[in-house]
């Protein structure tokens, strides 16, 4: 359709680390680049609904020179048809996701973020931080800034379908 913006949205756990970062650095990047994109992001589980981000999150955006507000909520089986790209922080989101998929397009929505990173090799899990330290933050934002240059590229794809 004609004028509609391309659609992401970033799902980890709880919402309130690997999702939220990923969320805010496409953000940053669509916004520089002027693309009709519109970004959030959930997890598959409520636990944190309605918390903000971690501190820990936020600082390492800070550092990083990016923005970020954050209201933390549970991805629903019913939002497939809001989003062109689902993407998936690790494959235990993969499978929570597509499980929750009511087709096979839209279980073809979901990817994990580092499919986008030609670096990443096998590995293409995204590690939570939370119980982990600051260098653990900064290793999460590490891996989703190398899959940035690679979704553009998709999501420019999907902008000329639209």
């Amino acid at each position: 359709m004609e004028g509609m913006s391309y659609r992401v949205t970033f799902v980890c756990t709880g919402n309130i680390c690997r999702s939220p970062m990923a969320e805010w650095v496409l953000r940053h990047h669509v916004e520089q680049e002027g693309l009709d994109v519109e970004v959030d992001s959930s997890g598959t589980d409520g636990w944190h609904a309605g918390d903000e981000a971690d501190p820990r999150t936020v600082a390492a955006l800070r550092r990083a020179g990016y923005e970020s507000s954050h209201t933390a909520r549970q991805f629903r089986g019913d939002w497939f048809g809001q989003y062109d790209l689902i993407l998936a922080l690790d494959r235990g989101h993969l499978r929570a996701l597509r499980s929750l998929a009511p087709d096979a397009e839209a279980r073809d929505k979901v990817r994990l973020v580092r499919e986008f990173d030609p670096d990443a090799g096998d590995d293409l899990d995204v590690p939570d931080p939370y119980y982990g330290e600051r260098a653990d933050f900064e290793h999460v934002l590490e891996l989703v800034e190398a899959a940035v240059p690679g979704l553009l590229e998709h999501i420019r794809a999907g902008l000329k379908e639209k």
